[in-house]
């Protein structure tokens, strides 16, 4: 079994949707990116490429790379599966905790877990999302950015 740690933050900026983990939440926001800027998919992404010593979101899907213009970032987790699937390996769990002041996600996030297991292949119980504040301090307590941090393990095909 193999383990990796994903961190991501994208500010808050008026004119976009606000998408996490491939929910769109209505909100007066959303996040600044070059993709869909889903913060807690991004993170997802980081943890499961590292678990599997293959680098990070950006080297995989560059921001200098119109093909990822606006695209939805679980097409991305998506292909990160697939990536893992090429090495031999498969996903065994992901827990994610979302930092964010507002909106309050709390009824978002059996939502969230659907998504991100339905693109991995993998079932909803072997997802984990939770949901805090930054208790009003710095630029997430000031509703100026969501921060996402992940952890993931994968493991070989055949292995318990």
């Amino acid at each position: 079994m193999k383990t990796g740690i994903g961190y991501d933050l994208h500010r808050l900026t008026e004119g976009r949707e606000f998408i996490l983990g491939g929910v769109k939440i209505d909100y007066g926001k959303g996040l600044l990116g070059h993709s869909d800027a889903d913060v807690l998919i991004h993170a997802v992404c980081d943890a499961l490429l590292g678990a599997a010593g293959l680098g990070d979101i950006g080297r995989h899907f560059p921001d200098t790379d119109d093909a990822y213009k606006g695209i939805s970032s679980l097409v991305l987790l998506k292909e990160v599966r697939d990536k893992l699937e090429d090495e031999g390996n498969v996903v065994n769990n992901v827990d994610a905790t979302i930092i964010c002041e507002k909106p309050k996600l709390a009824w978002h996030v059996a939502r969230m877990e659907e998504n991100i297991a339905g693109a991995l292949g993998i079932d909803a119980g072997m997802v984990n999302v939770k949901a805090t504040t930054n208790e009003g301090l710095g630029a997430v307590g000031r509703g100026e950015a969501v921060v996402c941090i992940a952890v993931a393990s994968i493991v070989g095909r055949g292995e318990n």
